[in-house]
């Protein structure tokens, strides 16, 4: 199939350029403020609707920051060290999501210490509406096309502009579909008909577990980045970042679950 005739700018005011990808995060983060603040007086937290509205800009700065660093540490650190001030220049994109995860897990750490909150189950709050961000990510990446898969033959293989004339995977909507929507479902249904909302880190266990296996399976598909190919064999980079998060997910959870 012919990648769609889709402008990644959304609209543009005189100077001002709206991309969609910026839209994408928007929407992420206002649906999921929303759908945290319905939900966050089920977990024992200790939190409530105006903790979440004020998290908001704590969750926002963790992600950007972290996010942009994590990108140039992992995958762009050639230009750090060539230009540090490009460590600033978020306007020409690069953001990574382990980066963007450590980085909103500090934020809430930090804002659960300020307010007293119980930073175990604010943390599975968050991890139920983290999926929504992801699926709004991933879509605006295929809206930019970027980060596609291999070349393939199936009959859904997309002809990406500058990927070549073969059909490749369309990866990104493969993660939208796997760490937005189905592993939004699996949560919503753990958080809302088991007990697991009174195990505190369970929920954000099984985030890290569902996440890291969405995005190992996919990067068998994936094209890895151009500037760092195949680390090993098969492995990737964002294979080698998952396993961490794969393993810190199971423990979490299992101490979670086997807690007295």
């Amino acid at each position: 199939m012919p990648f769609p005739d889709i402008d990644p700018v959304a609209f543009a005011i005189g100077p001002l350029t709206v991309r969609w990808y910026a839209l994408a995060y928007i929407a992420g983060i206002l649906l999921g403020w929303r759908l945290l603040s319905q939900s966050i007086s089920r977990f024992p937290a200790n939190a409530g609707p105006k903790d979440v509205a004020d998290f908001v800009l704590w969750t926002v700065l963790g992600i950007i920051v972290g996010g942009r660093i994590g990108y140039l540490l992992f995958y762009g650190h050639d230009v750090l060290v060539q230009d540090p001030l490009a460590a600033f220049a978020v306007w020409q994109g690069g953001m990574s999501f382990h980066g963007g995860l450590a980085g909103s897990a500090l934020a809430a750490w930090l804002f659960c210490r300020s307010r007293g909150l119980a930073f175990a189950s604010f943390c599975d709050a968050i991890a139920c509406v983290i999926p929504v961000g992801l699926l709004f990510g991933r879509i605006a990446n295929f809206v930019n096309g970027e980060l596609w898969g291999r070349p393939t033959d199936l009959p859904w293989g997309v002809i990406f502009p500058g990927a070549g004339p073969e059909p490749r995977h369309p990866s990104q909507l493969y993660e939208a579909a796997l760490e937005g929507v189905l592993l939004f479902l699996v949560l919503r249904f753990l958080a809302t008909r088991t007990s697991l909302i009174n195990r505190p880190g369970a929920l954000s266990g099984i985030f890290l577990v569902g996440y890291a296996c969405s995005r190992i399976l996919v990067e068998f598909v994936r094209e890895p980045d151009a500037q760092l190919g195949y680390l090993a064999g098969p492995l990737t980079m964002g294979m080698l970042l998952s396993l961490p998060v794969l393993i810190i997910g199971a423990v979490l959870s299992a101490r979670a679950v086997h807690r007295a």
